[in-house]
């Protein structure tokens, strides 16, 4: 016998019907064909398998009750100071560009058509975070067919995550962006293994959905293109999905670019960008020494006099508790900030310019500036900004969800108006507005965080890669979101937990699975044992044969 009649000898023994994975569950009760071929749809799956249909309606059960008894206690939507009236100030005046992406405002606007209930869009937004992450256990189930502990356990984590009704009481983008993102990931999984044109146009339209919500999905395209190598079926449908969310993308990047240039005599996509970047570098430049301090270009001799006088003038952390924030975002938005101060003076002849023309304006002014100070303070940017900031994505604050409605018993007058609120005034149930609820999370995400990375190096020193090609597949593409969204995060956004619940769910939802794997190895019911046989043997006859 050779070599490769030896090796198919031993592939066809390890999936043979006394292999434990078929010892579990009939193959009927997982939606599998004989030989291993999946069949039907995720909604027959879902509704017309026995084994699954429980979970179905203790779903739709436990959604209706949590949202109910979550209304109660807070029967108003809650707002974040800044962010949330921005958004409506989008929607109530129709706008095409403002200062966060474009997105949130529309799909407002299109509840608007309907209803100006506060309830009907914490209610709609909730239920399409459910929606988004039962499709994604219920495919994680159909593809990677774990077993009965694991499908109960993972189902209870993410159906009755806390996180999900306080972020879906916000009127914020936030609850909007997760669906999406879960939706469009759990579109991946279906593409790598049962690609289908449909399929493949609806992941396009997400992936450009999702970017005009939040330009975190910016590296999502990265992501896409991984998943794409990893299919290896119906290559060209997917190449053509792939270009299609490019050029989609690129029509909305081009357009915003456009009403940009015409409205500040700049072209730029999102005058975010300058901002973050200037923001970042002086968490940096807080702590350089004067001594130590470079000559700046003469552009920003004026903005750089400013942020010098206010570094000296805010040492005293008790006039100033914001300094005592790392790695933050209080000079984006503070009015008292060195940047936001520096506008101001910018437009203080122009009195009849818009709040948003203004940031658009010097937008390229605080880019140029943050990136001479990057460049030439790298080791103060590293200590100071980065680390701290890698910290934080290890285990993320919990930041404006452990308070309802930022703690503030009222709302703009912007609000009021947009959802007929009789008053200004917000209650709820409690008697103040303090959330512990999720206080475990940051600890969750770093347990969570560590048990993942130890999990994968076991996983590939037993060589599961070899046995379970599914699953292999599904972590490469976890390892590139983890990868890419650590680097994005880390260098160029805010970390909070509401930012980085989707990299926390896949990273959970995978964990319960690669726990499985371990758990079937440590007790010899797993197939690594027949690999590893597999692998002796042809190294055996190799041995021989030489």
């Amino acid at each position: 016998m050779n070599i490769s009649d030896f090796s198919t000898s031993i592939e066809n023994n390890a999936h043979s019907d006394s292999f434990p994975v078929a010892v579990h569950q009939p193959l009927e009760e997982v939606g599998l064909q004989k030989g291993g071929a999946i069949s039907g749809s995720l909604i027959d799956y879902v509704f017309k398998n026995p084994a699954n249909k429980w979970f179905a309606w203790v779903a739709i059960l436990s959604i209706f009750l949590q949202l109910l008894v979550f209304k109660f206690l807070y029967p108003f939507a809650g707002f974040i100071n800044g962010d949330s009236y921005v958004y409506l100030e989008a929607a109530y005046h129709n706008a095409f560009v403002n200062t966060y992406p474009i997105g949130y405002s529309k799909f407002l606007r299109l509840i608007s058509v309907f209803t100006h209930s506060d309830t009907v869009v914490v209610a709609l937004q909730y239920l399409l975070l459910q929606c988004s992450t039962l499709s994604l256990v219920f495919t994680l189930f159909y593809f990677y067919n774990p077993t009965k502990l694991t499908r109960v356990l993972l189902f209870g984590v993410m159906l009755f995550n806390p996180a999900y009704l306080y972020l879906a009481n916000y009127i914020s983008s936030d609850a909007f962006f997760l669906a999406l993102s879960l939706t469009w990931f759990t579109l991946l999984i279906w593409i790598m293994n049962r690609p289908t044109k449909l399929m493949i146009f609806v992941n396009a339209i997400v992936l450009f959905v999702a970017f005009t919500v939040r330009y975190n999905a910016l590296f999502y395209p990265v992501i896409s293109v991984v998943a794409l190598l990893l299919a290896r079926r119906k290559v060209m449908m997917n190449i053509a999905g792939f270009f299609l969310s490019i050029v989609l993308i690129w029509i909305f990047v081009w357009t915003t670019s456009n009403r940009y240039e015409k409205g500040t005599g700049y072209r730029q996509f999102t005058p975010f960008t300058g901002w973050q970047l200037a923001n970042n570098a002086l968490y940096a430049y807080r702590f350089v020494d004067s001594a130590n301090r470079k000559e700046v270009p003469v552009q920003f001799h004026k903005l750089d006099r400013m942020v010098r006088s206010y570094f000296d003038s805010s040492r005293d952390i008790r006039t100033h508790p914001s300094e005592s924030l790392i790695a933050s975002t209080v000079y984006m938005w503070d009015p008292r900030s060195p940047l936001c101060l520096y506008m101001e003076e910018e437009f203080k002849k122009d009195s009849s310019a818009s709040a948003l023309k203004k940031w658009a304006s010097v937008a390229p002014m605080m880019k140029d500036y943050g990136s001479f100070l990057i460049k030439n303070y790298p080791i103060e940017f590293m200590k100071f900004y980065l680390i701290p900031n890698a910290i934080k994505y290890y285990s993320p604050p919990v930041e404006f969800l452990d308070h309802y409605n930022t703690n503030i018993d009222s709302v703009n007058e912007t609000a009021k108006v947009w959802f007929d609120y009789k008053s200004n005034k917000v209650k709820c149930y409690f008697k103040d507005f303090q959330v512990t609820t999720l206080d475990f999370y940051p600890v969750l995400t770093g347990t969570m965080n560590v048990v993942l990375v130890f999990s994968l190096i076991s996983f590939v020193l037993l060589r599961g890669y070899k046995h379970n090609e599914e699953l292999k597949k599904g972590l490469v593409l976890l390892a590139t979101l983890w990868a890419v969204n650590f680097g994005f995060s880390v260098f160029a956004s805010p970390i909070a937990l509401r930012f980085q619940l989707f990299p926390i769910l896949i990273s959970l939802s995978f964990t319960f699975l690669l726990i499985e794997f371990l758990v079937k190895a440590a007790r010899g019911t797993q197939d690594t044992k027949n690999v590893f046989l597999k692998d002796q043997a042809i190294s055996s006859a190799e041995h021989t044969s030489i």
